[in-house]
C-alpha cells in the first residue's frame, strides 16, 4: 500500500474507486487500523461512484508511531481543575493529518467520514477545516460534552483491561480481544466467532501497537468540548448512531445532531459499536444522504 508525508508524519492509505469519483476519506476510531473498514464495505461505496479514500491514522497500523507515555492520573486531575493535561497530542492534531493527507493526494475537498473516534476526528476537519469539506457523515461519535450518560460498565472494561501480553500468551489475548467484540457489539447482529478471531489474528500480524492506544485514548481525552465548534459547521451533515450502542450511548449522536446546524439523525435499530455486514448497506445509505446533499448544494451553487 502506498504512504504519503501529512502533518509532519507518514500516513499509510490506500485509494478504490473511479479517478473521476468525488474523494470520501474514512476516518478510522480508536486503535483501529484502516482495515477495520472492511473492504466489503468500501467496494459499496466505490459502486455508488465515489473515491474512497482509506488510511491508518497515527500511532497505529503502519502509519509513523510518535512516543510518550499519557499519565492518564495527572491528565484527569488536570481536567477536573479545568487545566490543559499534558498529552502526547490531541485530536486537532488527528485532523490535521487527514487534511495533510488531502494535500498529500491533490484532493481539494472531500466528503468527510468518521466512525467513533474517527467521527470526533471528522468533526474537527468539517469545523476547522470548512473549505476541504465537501460533506460530513459522523457514525457512532460523540460531541466531547462531558456531561451526556456514560458507556455501559461492560464496555468501558473493554478500553481498559487489555487482556493478556499476545506476545506472551496469544490465545489468550485473542480469547479475550474476542469477549471484548461481542460486549461492544450489535445485539440485533452478532459477530461471528470464527471471524471475528480471524479478524483479530489479522490485525496483530498487520500491526500491534499497545502504546499508540495509549495515546490516541489520551488525545480522546483530553480534547475539549466540541459543541462550540460544532455549531460553525456549515457542510451537509448526517450522523448515524447505533439504537444500542454499549460503549458510545445514542445521546452521543443525538447531541451532535442537536449542535450542528441542518445536521440529519439516522438511528440503527439492532445496531451496536461495530460494523456488522447485514447493516452495510445501511450505512452506505446513510453516507449517500450527505453526500447526496452535498453535491444538491453544488449543484444548485453552479446553476446560479
Amino acid at each position: 500500500m502506498p504512504r504519503a508525508q501529512a502533518n509532519g508524519i507518514e500516513l499509510e492509505y490506500d485509494v478504490t474507486g473511479p479517478d473521476d469519483g468525488d474523494p470520501l476519506l474514512l476516518i478510522m476510531g480508536l486503535g483501529a487500523q484502516m482495515t477495520r473498514w472492511p473492504s466489503a464495505f468500501v467496494d459499496k461505496l466505490a459502486a455508488r461512484g465515489l473515491r474512497v479514500i482509506r488510511f491508518d491514522n497515527r500511532d497505529v497500523g503502519l502509519s509513523t508511531k510518535l512516543e510518550g507515555t499519557p499519565d492518564f492520573p495527572a491528565m484527569f486531575k488536570a481536567l477536573s481543575e479545568g487545566r490543559t493535561p499534558d498529552v502526547p497530542y490531541l485530536l486537532d492534531d488527528m485532523a490535521r493529518d487527514a487534511v495533510g493527507l488531502l494535500d498529500a493526494l491533490e484532493i481539494e475537498r472531500a466528503h468527510i467520514v468518521g466512525a467513533s473516534l474517527g467521527g470526533m476526528v471528522a468533526q474537527l476537519v468539517a469545523a476547522d477545516h470548512a473549505p476541504r469539506t465537501l460533506s460530513l457523515t459522523s457514525i457512532m461519535s460523540t460531541t466531547g460534552n462531558r456531561s451526556l450518560p456514560p458507556a455501559r460498565p461492560e464496555a468501558i472494561a473493554v478500553l481498559n483491561d487489555r487482556g493478556p501480553d499476545p506476545l506472551v500468551d496469544f490465545e489468550g489475548y485473542l480469547a479475550h480481544s474476542v469477549k471484548g467484540a461481542f460486549a461492544v457489539g450489535s445485539p440485533g447482529y452478532p459477530p461471528d466467532p470464527e471471524e471475528t478471531r480471524l479478524r483479530i489474528r489479522n490485525d496483530f500480524n498487520r500491526s500491534y501497537s499497545p502504546a499508540g492506544f495509549q495515546r490516541q485514548y489520551a488525545a480522546a481525552a483530553a480534547s475539549p468540548d466540541r459543541r462550540p465548534k460544532l455549531a460553525t459547521i456549515t457542510a451537509p451533515t448526517v450522523v448515524l448512531h447505533g439504537a444500542d450502542d454499549p460503549l458510545v450511548p445514542l445521546t452521543g449522536g443525538q447531541d451532535t445532531v442537536a449542535n450542528i446546524p441542518g445536521a440529519e439523525l439516522v438511528v440503527i435499530p439492532g445496531m451496536g459499536h461495530d460494523f456488522p455486514p447485514a447493516l452495510f448497506d445501511t450505512l452506505v445509505d446513510g453516507i449517500l444522504k450527505a453526500v447526496t446533499r452535498a453535491q444538491g448544494a453544488r449543484n444548485a451553487a453552479e446553476v446560479a
